[in-house]
């Protein structure tokens, strides 16, 4: 008889996400009675709404280099991953690119023949520049940290490193001190032996590639309840050291300083929290403008259906701490929903959305639901579309769970704004038997999909709700156009045209959710239950979301 043991690595990680289910079914279940609005983003008149992105950017770092921002996100199992951002004014941010082109270096439970990393692969990093580079590290919670370089931040970047492979750590960041000491400074969430305690902080030295750690100079220089989200700064010869922590409000940002890296450190909160109103700005970074104004560019931690949305909030400085939001009478920051503009300049930069496939390399909004089956998808095979190969899902039996577990299903980020449309021109004249392709929304704990599916040679229209389908007429046409629009609630309808004027709903509602960290995804799929055959082809994706 065989017994199973879990191993310490595996219990952690189970204890870990079990200590953390809590805050994810109350973010499930969060209303939108909170301060948000659907105004977001620059007015036009000069100052701006939080958030300035309505969707899911979240574990936001961010940075200054000459006159230009930039920032990375968080992208779990998304490939390719670690997206990064970049603006002129700190309101409007356009997609530059991303580090992480094969999550298969990390871990093959990444790849689209595993796909089980729901709610962990690439989680909160660092982006620095320093020693004439752009430098990212990450961390997973089960493979390690990793980090990569580049000259320019749209790539190419150098191929990723593992810095250390362990278990267990989260929320790493590089440091380079005025003589050139690289340094790195990590949360380890599990449970120490030594110290009987989780969520130490722990500082590294790095070898002078920084691709390494110094292990014998390992040092705790902090811990507190859930103490994460680390960055660190040197500013006017201070060491900042900015990570969160849970208290009786929820998570709040905190900031330690000393005149030395290792301490002794004095420590302050920086904000106020309200996680039903403001959903608690958290994980984000500091950044100093030309004219010499400080600001903080944060993600909101308590997830909704749109995801960890981001929001910039101004920082004040009072007795040598950056407070960030509004200053009260007791010195600590609370939330700012609009302000004026950091630097009041006109930019066409935006959260790019619509493709026309007329280009042989991938738009730099697309991500993959876990890493693509690259020889299952094409940009030149048909010029101007893109060909999406069919083959069978690891569970083609899962009914209310297929679509998470079928590879090359190509998303973005659904915007939390007060009118959302998508609309697809899908070419289905050379599908085949057992193959279903179209839209879907999804997270780790709900999906439905909306398109068409061949049986017996007879193509129909159907709508899959969390294990129930809908079947509707037979299409007869070559083409056919699908359209998903939601609204600030995030409540979805799907319908469908033959002639690309006329639309008709079909199927019910379906309420966008979050799941294991992450908001609702558009996507398009293409899967066969029966055999590795069938095509359709993409001619163009019209996403138009409202100001």
């Amino acid at each position: 008889m065989q017994t199973t043991r879990l191993s310490i690595k595996s219990l952690f990680i189970v204890l870990f996400f079990v200590t953390n289910y809590s805050q994810i079914i109350i973010a499930q279940n969060t209303t939108v009675n909170d301060g948000f609005s659907p105004k977001w983003g620059d007015l036009g008149n000069g100052t701006f709404a939080n958030p300035v992105i309505p969707g899911d950017y979240s574990d936001i770092d961010a940075i200054r280099v000459g006159s230009s921002y930039y920032a990375i996100s968080s992208t779990f199992q998304y490939s390719p991953g670690v997206v990064i951002l970049q603006s002129k004014d700190l309101v409007n941010w356009e997609i530059f690119g991303h580090v992480v082109k094969d999550l298969t270096v990390i871990s093959p439970e990444l790849n689209w023949d595993k796909m089980n990393r729901y709610g962990r692969g690439i989680w909160a990093g660092s982006l620095r520049y320093y020693k004439g580079k752009f430098w990212v590290y990450f961390g997973t919670p089960e493979e390690g940290f990793f980090m990569s370089s580049a000259v320019n931040p749209a790539g190419p970047w150098e191929p990723l490193h593992a810095v250390w492979r362990v278990a267990g750590w989260d929320d790493c960041c590089s440091f380079c001190d005025d003589d050139g000491q690289l340094y790195l400074v990590a949360s380890n969430f599990a449970l120490d032996p030594k110290t009987n305690k989780k969520y130490n902080i722990h500082l590294f030295k790095m070898t002078p590639d920084g691709k390494n750690l110094i292990m014998e100079s390992d040092t705790i220089i902090h811990q507190s309840n859930g103490s994460e989200a680390n960055k660190l700064y040197k500013i006017n010869g201070v060491y900042y050291h900015y990570y969160s922590e849970v208290n009786k409000e929820g998570r709040v940002i905190m900031m330690n300083r000393s005149k030395n890296i290792y301490g002794p450190y004095e420590t302050k909160q920086l904000n106020h929290v309200n996680k039903g109103y403001d959903r608690n700005p958290n994980q984000g970074g500091l950044m100093q403008t030309l004219a010499g104004d400080w600001w903080f560019f944060t993600h909101h931690g308590t997830g909704h259906w749109d995801g960890r949305v981001a929001s910039l909030l101004p920082v004040t400085w009072v007795d040598g701490w950056p407070i960030i939001g509004k200053v009260g009478a007791d010195k600590i920051g609370n939330m700012v929903w609009n302000a004026k503009k950091p630097i009041n300049i006109k930019t066409d930069y935006k959260i790019q959305t619509n493709d026309e496939f007329n280009k042989p390399t991938l738009a730099v909004q697309w991500e993959w639901n876990y890493q693509d089956r690259s020889d299952k998808w094409s940009l030149t095979d048909k010029k101007g579309f893109m060909r999406l190969y069919a083959f069978r899902p690891i569970n083609p039996t899962d009914k209310n769970k297929i679509i998470l577990r079928a590879g090359n299903t190509l998303t973005q980020r659904s915007m939390g704004t007060a009118h959302n449309e998508i609309t697809i021109k899908m070419s289905v004249a050379k599908m085949a038997d057992g193959q279903y392709a179209g839209l879907t929304h999804f997270s780790s704990t709900s999906n439905s999909t909306f398109g068409i599916k061949q049986q017996d040679g007879v193509r129909k229209l159907v709508y899959h709700n969390n294990g129930n389908d809908s079947i509707g007429k037979q299409i007869n046409v070559p083409d056919v156009y699908l359209k998903s629009t939601w609204n600030y609630a995030g409540v979805s309808t799907y319908s469908y045209s033959e002639d690309g004027k006329t639309f008709k709903l079909f199927g019910g509602t379906y309420q966008l959710s979050w799941g294991s960290y992450r908001g609702d995804r558009i996507g398009i799929f293409n899967y066969n239950v029966l055999e590795d055959k069938g095509i359709v082809d993409i001619d163009w994706f019209h996403y138009t979301v409202s100001k």
